[in-house]
This record gives structure tokens, C-alpha cells and sequence, in this order.
């Protein structure tokens, strides 16, 4: 099997599967291609960023070191930059005018981020690793997407500013529980992941069904 393929072809279905559930008004390609390539750009600043604050705490015992690492230098970090993207440049477009888009543009960052990581992943370890991550890394970024772009969504009709928060708190919480479970290398935590991405997956679900039903959200 093509490396590359195996690398992309997840990122690329999860990408029609969002764009298909957007109902009432498609996003332009050019905006979400934009979207995509911001994903992807940055993965520099993110691997900058994730390198100083991996040397802050090397001093740390192995369980608060696995939780620094998931929560801070890779949850943290990575939901930020992908929050930034949606909230400097695509928040104030005059096409996120619906609910729905939020997960759209989110889905779309963080698969562009995700794609670059893929491919750095199945160059450096193999078939066995892309397949692993098909199933696990790729649709977990995607999911973050969904929690960001749910409450950007409720964002869009409303004067709240918990729900710009929770954009971007939400996401992070998720990623460094996912990062953390298979970070500590514990097999009492390890025995989580599966259940968690169940959850994950329905929670995901759910958020996509009820915002691609709304032309409009009322708080």
C-alpha cells in the first residue's frame, strides 16, 4: 500500500462526510482549501511551541510528566493554534453564517494539521502505524474539531462568551485525556482508551446531528 495514500485517504473521507452533512448552504472550496492549507501551516509553529515546553518539566515523575505532556504541550498547544485559525481568519467571514460551519471549518483545520502529522508518522514508522492512526489519531482530531466547531457554531447567534471559551476548553480537556491515556503507558488507563473513543465517537455524533438540522441556533 502507498504510504501516502494510507496517510491521507482517512483525512480525505472524514472530509466528505463533514462537507456532505453541511445541508443548507455548501462552503465554497476555496475557503476550506484555505482552511485545510491554515491546518497544515501550522504544524511549524506547533512543533516550535510543543519543543520549548517540552523542555520546561523534564524533572517531573512519569505520570505528571505523561499528563504535562498530554494537557499542555500537545493538547494545549495544538487545540490553540487550530482555535486562532477558525477565530482571527474564518470567524468573521461572511460565509460561517450558519451553526453547522463551525464544525465544517473546524473539521477542516484540524484535519489539515492532522494530514501533515500523518504523513510525518507513516514515513517514520511504517504501514502498521498509518493503519493504527486511521482508526485512532486521524478521526480523534477530527472529533476535536467537531467539539470546537459545535460550540464556535453556538457562538454565531449568540452574545455568550462561555461558548468561545468552551471552543477552545473543550477540545483541549478531550485531547489531553485522549493524549494522556496513551501517554502513561499504565494498563489500568490504557484499559480507558477504548471506551473513551467510543464515547468520542457518539459524543461527535450527536453535536453533528444537532447542529447540521439548525439553520439557526437559538440559545
Amino acid at each position: 500500500m502507498n504510504p501516502l495514500f494510507l496517510a491521507l485517504a482517512p483525512i480525505f473521507i472524514i472530509l466528505i462526510y463533514i462537507y456532505i452533512r453541511d445541508k443548507y448552504e455548501k462552503e465554497p472550496w476555496e475557503l476550506l482549501l484555505k482552511t485545510l492549507l491554515a491546518g497544515a501551516f501550522i504544524t511549524l509553529p506547533i512543533v516550535l511551541m510543543e519543543t520549548f515546553l517540552s523542555g520546561l518539566f523534564g524533572d517531573l515523575t512519569e505520570l505528571k510528566l505523561a499528563a504535562y505532556n498530554a494537557f499542555v504541550v500537545a493538547g494545549f498547544t495544538e487545540e490553540l493554534f487550530k482555535f486562532l485559525v477558525i477565530y482571527l481568519f474564518i470567524r468573521k467571514n461572511r460565509n460561517f453564517n450558519e451553526p453547522f460551519d463551525g464544525i465544517v471549518y473546524s473539521v477542516f483545520v484540524s484535519l489539515g494539521f492532522a494530514a501533515v502529522e500523518n504523513i510525518l508518522y507513516v514515513s517514520n514508522y511504517g504501514i502498521d502505524t498509518g493503519c493504527m492512526r486511521a482508526v485512532t489519531a486521524v478521526p480523534a482530531h477530527a472529533i476535536f474539531g467537531v467539539i470546537m466547531g459545535f460550540y464556535f457554531g453556538k457562538s454565531l447567534h449568540s452574545k455568550r462568551p462561555k461558548y468561545l471559551y468552551l471552543a477552545l476548553f473543550m477540545p483541549i480537556l478531550f485531547h489531553g485525556i485522549y493524549d494522556f491515556i496513551l501517554m502513561s503507558q499504565h494498563y489500568l488507563f490504557l484499559l480507558l482508551i477504548i471506551p473513551f473513543l467510543i464515547y468520542l465517537w457518539k459524543n461527535a455524533f450527536k453535536k453533528i446531528s444537532y447542529l447540521s438540522n439548525k439553520s439557526v441556533f437559538k440559545p
